[in-house]
């Protein structure tokens, strides 16, 4: 119980708090403060001042990933803010505008490297099916914001990123 606990992060330990959410419910993946599906949260976007949401920019059956590894869908997706990276294969992760054009500059060849532009820990709001082939299908009928547990925080896994 524990470590479940532990995964999560400190605005959805404190949405627990606020709602009183009991102590036999915490881990559920359904409650008052959080709905969960494997290692993403997603919390009704009234919770926090959301960030308004401009139809035209809804992208739709978008995937959820955190570096490599099975995506989650969303049905209907929205991104707000973030810090512009470089992914490629070489560098999934993602390396920096600066690094990345000190890449291109330096080793002529990189620029074939499969390069694309991302954000790095954007604010990103799910409506919809969510969808992962070894988790059960969640509707969230109305915006939720998405947050990721801390697993990618822990000593072990500092080279994982959530780069969407």
């Amino acid at each position: 119980m524990q470590a479940k606990e532990a995964l999560k992060p400190l605005a959805i330990r404190a949405r627990q708090n606020q709602l009183e959410v009991p102590t036999r419910l915490r881990n559920c993946r359904k409650n008052a403060a959080f709905r969960r599906q494997g290692e993403w949260f997603f919390v009704p976007a009234t919770a926090w001042n959301r960030d308004p949401i401009n139809e035209k920019f809804v992208l739709r059956n978008e995937p959820l990933r955190r570096g490599v590894g099975k995506a989650h869908i969303a049905e209907q997706l929205f991104r707000v803010a973030g810090e512009l990276v470089y992914v490629c294969p070489k560098h999934p992760n993602g390396v920096s505008e600066a690094r990345y054009r000190q890449l291109l500059q330096n080793r002529p060849g990189a620029a074939q490297w499969g390069w694309q532009a991302l954000r790095r820990n954007p604010r990103v709001y799910a409506k919809g099916r969510i969808r992962h082939p070894d988790h059960a299908t969640i509707m969230l009928p109305d915006w939720h914001r998405v947050v990721l547990n801390t697993e990618t925080e822990t000593e072990t896994m500092r080279n994982v990123a959530f780069i969407d």
